[in-house]
């Protein structure tokens, strides 16, 4: 397991440390691009001996004019050079224009990465503010060419290039004057200080403080930018509420940036001023080797633009490490969210094969993050193979949080749940889940073809002719019939100018022929008839009942259509189950449902009166 300090400022934070982070990447780009690595050293070598290549000719070719030598050793040395010259060139331009778009791929794998462990990470983490917020600096981390990932790669590119130049003229400016070696050092240590603390208040009190505002600057320019918000904004006047919601979050956000932008104002004056003393000190240690040791001009030549090598890489390289160092605190961000625990255990046990299964709530209690009480508590229930349970109750009594629980949404905070007698915890999630069809209240179309949005498998993994079955029982068949493309039609126009856009009742029928296709053992409805009228909601659950035959199936509404068919029914009020047993069982209790019942029958009777004589 990795080393790594804790950050205060997010628990799921970690400080991994520069060194660990170079290694890091270095092995992503060996894993993803190992050709980028011999390429990008040639940069830094021919890029490092070109910045004082010219100088060191030049003291050779102003040594011969002074020994007035002949013009053919002058042009041989040109010649020669100028031979050189091309060849380091050559180096330095292939290095960078092949690097460049090979580290965007290396990034783009990674991005790849974050992506699978978003979607991998459990329903339950998503709802969490600490996870929301390390994600999305995940996001920012691998979001541009010069940030975290990327940024350390072509940074690595410009340390090694600057390291090997220092390295070099090291020698030639301490054989100058070893006391401007110290003094230059000196320099490039307090610009390296002083860029270090900048860039970790400017990711502390800048980028870390907008992780959450930029969740809500995207949550606005949606909400005020998306077609499904567009009806009500305009019919409750919501334009102006909306502009000043949006205009306090830019705020924010502009607050944060002007105080980015004052750190590095200051550190611009800062480097500018040392600049000018390091240069000067320069000159001043050539000027007095001229006037009293008698140095050359030649040697003037070169040993200033050894000098200037050396100063300006020494200081490039400590302005680029703090550079380096901040994008390895957003490397710190990427590798947060990827070793996130996902809770899952190493000694997960099989599924076994078996004709039925049996799932049974044993004590369970459920309690959201910083809840002051339980959203269920104390359940205590069996869905029987081939058992139809409708799960009712009004609004906020605990029946969707019941039914995250089945799906293993969730893990119980008390109690366990069971399938066939062992802890469902003991299997793996992906196995646990194939057991199950579900149907959401929200259905979510996807901007694939109408057969892989039933099928949710790509194109090559889609039965097309089970799709189409799958869409006439579940009462699409007349509506794809009526595509140009059929079966094959894309949904939604963000990838196709032609796509096509279902209606909320062709959505619903859309997410029921999924739960068909899929044919899994148990079948969950959870709310999908919400937009429905009463009736109709009763008819479709007659209809889908019917096509799933003796599967085992729960249903969940705060509407009673579903009760009459089922075998048994759940009361829910206030997270607890207060009722259990067939219709007719609780019916005769004459309990909070039967009350519940009798004045939703009333409701339906008028509402069939109305459509007879209307």
């Amino acid at each position: 397991m990795s080393e790594f300090k804790e950050s205060k400022d997010n628990p799921l934070h970690r400080e991994f440390g520069v060194g660990k982070n170079t290694v890091y990447i270095i092995k992503k780009m060996k894993q993803y691009c190992p050709a980028v690595i011999p390429i990008a050293l040639t940069g830094i070598i021919c890029g490092s001996v070109l910045s004082y290549f010219w100088g060191i000719v030049g003291k050779y070719v102003i040594d011969l004019v002074q020994s007035e030598a002949g013009i053919e050793e002058l042009l041989k040395i040109l010649l020669v050079a100028g031979g050189i010259a091309v060849l380091l060139n050559f180096g330095n331009t292939f290095s960078d224009n092949k690097t460049w778009y090979r580290f965007i791929f290396v990034r783009m794998q990674m991005i790849t990465e974050r992506v699978d462990k978003a979607l991998r990470l459990h329903y339950e983490m998503l709802e969490r503010p600490e996870v929301l917020d390390i994600h999305e600096r995940a996001s920012q981390a691998t979001g541009g060419n010069n940030n975290g990932v990327e940024g350390m790669m072509n940074l690595m590119v410009t340390l090694g290039r600057s390291l090997f130049t220092v390295i070099v003229t090291f020698v030639a400016v301490t054989v100058l004057d070893w006391r401007l070696v110290i003094v230059l050092i000196a320099l490039a240590i307090l610009q390296y200080v002083y860029f270090k603390r900048i860039i970790r208040l400017d990711k502390k009190e800048v980028w870390d403080k907008l992780a959450p505002v930029w969740r809500q600057v995207n949550y606005m320019e949606r909400v005020t930018q998306d077609f499904d918000f567009a009806k009500d904004i305009r019919l409750f006047h919501l334009g102006d509420f909306l502009l000043k919601k949006q205009k306090e979050v830019f705020e924010k956000r502009e607050e944060r940036m002007d105080y980015h932008y004052d750190l590095w104002f200051n550190h611009a004056i800062v480097v500018r001023v040392l600049y000018v003393i390091g240069n000067s000190l320069i000159y001043a240690a050539l000027i007095y080797a001229v006037l009293r040791k008698g140095m050359s001009i030649g040697n003037f030549t070169m040993y200033l633009a050894l000098a200037y090598s050396f100063s300006g890489s020494l200081l490039e390289f400590m302005q680029r490490f703090g550079d380096y160092g901040r994008a390895s605190l957003e490397v710190d961000d990427f590798r947060s969210f990827l070793e996130l625990d996902l809770g899952e255990k190493e000694d997960t046990i099989p599924i076994p094969e078996a004709e039925e299964y049996t799932i049974e709530f044993h004590d369970v209690s459920y309690r959201y993050l910083k809840a002051e009480k339980n959203a269920v508590e104390h359940l205590n229930m069996v869905l029987h193979p081939g058992e139809k349970l409708a799960v009712v109750g009004l609004n906020g009594a605990g029946k969707t949080t019941m039914i995250k629980l089945l799906l293993r949404l969730y893990d119980p905070t008390e109690g366990y749940i069971s399938l066939n007698g062992t802890d469902i915890r003991k299997f793996k999630r992906e196995d646990y889940y194939r057991l199950f069809s579900p149907v959401f209240q929200n259905v979510e179309v996807l901007a694939f073809p109408v057969a892989e949005n039933i099928s949710m498998k790509t194109t090559e993994e889609t039965d097309c002719e089970k799709a189409v079955m799958a869409a006439k029982e579940a009462g699409l068949g007349e509506k794809i019939a009526s595509l140009s493309k059929g079966i094959h039609t894309e949904l939604l126009k963000i990838v196709d100018e032609e796509g096509v856009d279902f209606s909320g009742g062709e959505k619903q029928k859309l997410a029921l022929a999924r739960a068909l296709y899929k044919g899994a053992r148990i079948v969950v409805l959870d709310e999908p008839t919400s937009a429905l009228d009463a009736i109709a909601e009763q008819q479709l659950y007659q209809r889908f009942d019917h096509m799933i035959g003796k599967k085992s199936a729960v249903y969940i509404s705060h509407r009673l259509a579903s009760t009459r068919f089922c075998d048994k029914v759940a009361m829910f009020k206030d997270g607890q189950m207060i009722e259990y047993g067939s219709h007719e069982e609780l019916m005769e209790k004459d309990g909070e449902y039967a009350h519940m019942f009798e004045v939703q029958a009333q409701y339906y009777q008028e509402q069939q009166d109305e459509e007879v004589n209307g």
